[in-house]
């Protein structure tokens, strides 16, 4: 199945970051709207207590059920924001490292951000994800 997604680099931007800075989908694609995907286990409870790279991984698992539920694939996220309530750079980076890897050759316009607190008891990661896909 042909990818509705476009990722867009400019040599005229600088090429540290780990992701393209833009994404495209033609017109006649299927817009996936993720809400954002939290590290909550079936139970309700949450995942991996005060470890930002076990909470990205099972934020990460629990987007790909919502992907797989709406017929599609970590190669059909179009963009994404994680978010990680920390103040501290390591932190972020600990849970960028495990999104960053999930998502291998396919990387997607992505924002890095720290908060003051998420929803959820004891939460430290939550990723907001589009996606977008050519239903045949």
């Amino acid at each position: 199945m042909p990818s509705a997604i476009t990722l867009i680099r400019s040599t005229s931007l600088s090429d540290v970051a780990q992701y393209a800075y833009a994404a495209t989908a033609p017109a006649g694609s299927r817009l996936i709207f993720l809400a954002g995907a939290c590290p909550l286990n079936e139970d309700g409870s949450t995942a991996a207590i005060g470890d930002y790279a076990g909470q990205a991984a099972k934020a990460i698992e629990n987007m790909q059920a919502a992907l797989t539920a709406s017929g599609a694939s970590l190669q059909d996220v179009i963009s994404t924001r994680v978010l990680v309530a920390s103040a501290r750079q390591e932190d972020l980076a600990a849970a960028w490292k495990i999104v960053r890897d999930s998502f291998g050759e396919h990387d997607v316009p992505s924002t890095l951000m720290g908060v003051t607190v998420l929803g959820y008891a004891d939460q430290l990661v939550e990723i907001e994800a589009v996606a977008a896909v050519l239903d045949s």
